[in-house]
C-alpha cells in the first residue's frame, strides 16, 4: 500500500510538472503573441487609414488650394499686362511676370491630375485588396491561435487523465469539447455579428470649379507647352526612378514571404505534439505583416505606373513638336521694336532655363504640398532604420549623445508604445516626446504618416524641433548592429526556469543556433529595466572561455530579449551534489581553474569579484565551467 502511494505520489507530481512546463507555459506564450497580433492589427490598420486619407484628401486639397492662388496670380498679372500694353510702360516687365505665373499654374495643374490618378487608384486598391487582406489576415491569425489553443487544450486533458470514475467523466467532457473545437469555423459567428455593410468608393473627379475663371486649362489633362516641357521630362524621369525602386524592393519582400513560408512548412513537419504550434505563431505572424508590406508596396506600384503613362503618353503625343508658347501676347507695333522682341525672347528663356533648375530638384519646389510630397518616397520602417535603438534605457541613451546635434529615437521605458526623440544641444541632452494625433506625428509643427518621414523632415531641412528648444538634427547616431536582433530572429523553446526580471527560454536563432533567452516582463519598475540592459551591456565588453557569451538584445519591441550563449550542462552546484562521489580529485581542480579563470579576467576588467561570486551563477558546459556573472 505505501509502494503503491508512493508510486501515485510521482505520478502525480511528474503530471504537475509536465503540466507547468507544457501546456501553461504554451498558453501563456499564446496570450502575449495575440496580445501582440492585436497591437499589430491596430497599427497597420491606423496606418493604411492614414494613408488612405492623406492621398484622397488631405494633399489633393493642399493642391486645390494652391491651384485657386496661382488662378488669382494668373488673373492678375494678365491685368497689369493689358494695363502695361495700354500705358506703353513697362511691357516687357509685365509680361515676364505674367509668364511666370501661368507657368506655376500650368505645372501645378500637370501635379494635380496627376495626384488625382494616383488617388483613384489608391482608394480602390484600398478597398479592393489593402482592407479585406488586412482583415483576412487577422482572421487567418486568430484561427491559427484557435488551432493552437486546441493543440494545447488536447495535451492538458491528455497530462490531466486519470483512471478514476469521476475524473475520467470529466476528462470525457473536456475531450469531447477538446474535439468540438474547429479553427475554420470559430469566428464565423462573430463575423457574422460584426460584419461591416459595404462601403461605396467615393469618386475622385477633378473639381471643375477649379477651371472657371481659367480657360486655358482642361480636366484631366497634362498641359504641356513651352513652360512644361522640360519640367514633365524631370517628373517622368523622377516617377521612373521612384516605380523601378518600388518593384526591386517589392521583388524582395516577395522573396522573402516564399522564403518564410516554405519555413514554416518545414517546420509544422518537425512539431512532435500538436500544441508546438504555437511555438510558430510568432513567425506566422511576422508572414502575415510582410504579406501587408508588399500589399501597400503593389498599391504604390500601380499609383507611380498609372502617373508614368499619363505621362508617357503625353509626352509621345509631341515627340518630336515644339512646345506651344501658352500665351498669345498683343504686341505693340508702336512701342515694341525688333531689339525689344529679341530681349523678351532673351529673359523668356532666362525663365525656363531658372525654372528647369529648379525642376532638376523637385522636392525645393512649391513647399512642402508639391507633388513630390503627394507620391512619397518609399521609407523602411521604424525599426529597420539605423538612428532607431527600441527600447534602450534613458540614461544608456545619453551615453550615446556626445557632440553637437547628435540625435536617436527609441522607444519609451516608462510608456511602452510612446517614442522619444534624444538629442545633445548646447552642452545639454534633450528628450522629446513624438506626439501622435489624428493618424500624424509632430513635435509642434507639421505632422507625418510615420516617425521617419518626421525625422528626415527635421533632418533634411535642419528646422527646429520646437521653437522653445531651438533644437536642430544634425548627426544621426547608428545602433550597434554587432548586438542587434529583430524578435523574429528569435524562436522561443522550452521554458527553462525564471529569473529577477522575467521568465528564461531555450531558443534556436535563424541558423539553428540554440540559445539561451532571457526575458523583460513589461510591468517592471523602470529602474529594475534600466538593470536588465545594463546586464547586456556589461556583457558586451567581456571575451573569455569561462564567461557566458552575449549574442546580442533584442530591443525592437516589448518584451525585451537579451539573448545570451546556452550553457547545456545545467546547474553547477546540482551537479556536484549528484555526482559527488564520481568526480576525481584532478576533475575538480579542473573545475576550480576554470572557475578562477573567469574570475581573474573580471577582476581584470574592474568588476566587482567578492560580489558576483555565488554558488549558483556557476553554469556547466561540455568541457568547462562558465562563469555567469548575472545567473
Amino acid at each position: 500500500m505505501m509502494q503503491q502511494t508512493e508510486q501515485l505520489s510521482k505520478i502525480m507530481k511528474t503530471h504537475a510538472e509536465d503540466l507547468n512546463s507544457g501546456p501553461l507555459h504554451r498558453l501563456t506564450m499564446m496570450i502575449k503573441d495575440k496580445q501582440q497580433v492585436k497591437k499589430s492589427y491596430v497599427c497597420v490598420h491606423q496606418q493604411i487609414e492614414a494613408e488612405m486619407y492623406k492621398v484622397t484628401k488631405t494633399e489633393l486639397e493642399k493642391l486645390k488650394s494652391s491651384y485657386r492662388q496661382l488662378i488669382k496670380e494668373v488673373n492678375s498679372a494678365k491685368e497689369k499686362y493689358k494695363e502695361a500694353v495700354a500705358k506703353g510702360k513697362e511691357t516687357v516687365k509685365a509680361k515676364d511676370r505674367c509668364d511666370k505665373a501661368t507657368m506655376k499654374l500650368h505645372i501645378l495643374h500637370n501635379q494635380y491630375v496627376l495626384a488625382l490618378k494616383g488617388a483613384q487608384l489608391h482608394q480602390h486598391q484600398y478597398y479592393d485588396t489593402t482592407l479585406p487582406l488586412l482583415l483576412d489576415s487577422l482572421q487567418k491569425m486568430e484561427e491559427e491561435m484557435i488551432k493552437a489553443l486546441k493543440g494545447i487544450l488536447d495535451e492538458y486533458s491528455q497530462i490531466t487523465s486519470l483512471v478514476t470514475e469521476e475524473i475520467a467523466n470529466v476528462h470525457k467532457e473536456i475531450q469531447t469539447s477538446v474535439e468540438q473545437i474547429d479553427p475554420n469555423s470559430e469566428y464565423n459567428d462573430f463575423i457574422d455579428t460584426h460584419r461591416s455593410s459595404e462601403v461605396v468608393e467615393q469618386a475622385i473627379e477633378f473639381d471643375m470649379s477649379l477651371l472657371e475663371e481659367n480657360e486655358n486649362l482642361q480636366a484631366n489633362e497634362i498641359m504641356w507647352n513651352n513652360l512644361t516641357a522640360e519640367s514633365l521630362q524631370v517628373t517622368l524621369k523622377t516617377v521612373i526612378e521612384e516605380l523601378i525602386q518600388t518593384q526591386q524592393t517589392l521583388l524582395s519582400k516577395e522573396k522573402l514571404v516564399l522564403e518564410l513560408e516554405k519555413k514554416l512548412e518545414e517546420s509544422s513537419k518537425t512539431c512532435e505534439k500538436t500544441s508546438d504550434i504555437v511555438l510558430l505563431l510568432s513567425q506566422k505572424h511576422a508572414l502575415e505583416e510582410l504579406k501587408q508590406t508588399v500589399q501597400q508596396l503593389r498599391c504604390s506600384e500601380a499609383k507611380f505606373a498609372a502617373q508614368k503613362e499619363l505621362l508617357e503618353q503625353k509626352i509621345q503625343e509631341n515627340d518630336g513638336k515644339e512646345p506651344p508658347p501658352v500665351v498669345n501676347y498683343e504686341e505693340d507695333a508702336r512701342s515694341v521694336t525688333s531689339m525689344d522682341k529679341k530681349d523678351k525672347v532673351s529673359k523668356l528663356d532666362t525663365i525656363r532655363h531658372s525654372i528647369a533648375g529648379i525642376m532638376r530638384s523637385p522636392k525645393s519646389m512649391l513647399g512642402s504640398s508639391s507633388f513630390f510630397d503627394v507620391i512619397s518616397t518609399t521609407v523602411k520602417p521604424l525599426a529597420e532604420q539605423d538612428w532607431y535603438h527600441g527600447a534602450i534605457p534613458r540614461i544608456e541613451a545619453q551615453e550615446l549623445l556626445k557632440q553637437q546635434g547628435d540625435f536617436l529615437v527609441r522607444e519609451s521605458h516608462g510608456k511602452p508604445g510612446e517614442y522619444v526623440l534624444s538629442v545633445f544641444s548646447d552642452g545639454q541632452r534633450r528628450h522629446f516626446i513624438i506626439q501622435y494625433a489624428d493618424n500624424q506625428y509632430r513635435f509642434e509643427g507639421t505632422g507625418f504618416q510615420t516617425i521617419p518621414q518626421l525625422i528626415d523632415h527635421h533632418y533634411t531641412t535642419k528646422q527646429i524641433i520646437t521653437k522653445k528648444s531651438g533644437v536642430i538634427l544634425l548627426n544621426p547616431v547608428f545602433k550597434d548592429k554587432k548586438w542587434a536582433l529583430h524578435h523574429e530572429d528569435v524562436t522561443l523553446g522550452e521554458l527553462l526556469g525564471k529569473g529577477n526580471f522575467g521568465e528564461v527560454y531555450k531558443g534556436t536563432l535563424k541558423d539553428k543556433t540554440p540559445v539561451a533567452v532571457k526575458t523583460c516582463k513589461e510591468d517592471l519598475p523602470q529602474e529594475l529595466k534600466i538593470r536588465f540592459l545594463s546586464e547586456a551591456r556589461i556583457l558586451k565588453q567581456y571575451d573569455h572561455p569561462n564567461i557566458v557569451k552575449l549574442i546580442g538584445v533584442c530591443t525592437q519591441r516589448q518584451p525585451i530579449y537579451i539573448v545570451m550563449e546556452l550553457v547545456s550542462g545545467g546547474d553547477f552546484l546540482s551537479f556536484l551534489r549528484k555526482k559527488k562521489d564520481e568526480l576525481k580529485p584532478k576533475q575538480l581542480v579542473k573545475f576550480s581553474l576554470d572557475a578562477a579563470s573567469g574570475m581573474a579576467y573580471l577582476e581584470a576588467k574592474n568588476w566587482n569579484v567578492n560580489f558576483s561570486l555565488k554558488k549558483n551563477n556557476l553554469k556547466l558546459s561540455q568541457n568547462n565551467t562558465v562563469y555567469n556573472p548575472y545567473g
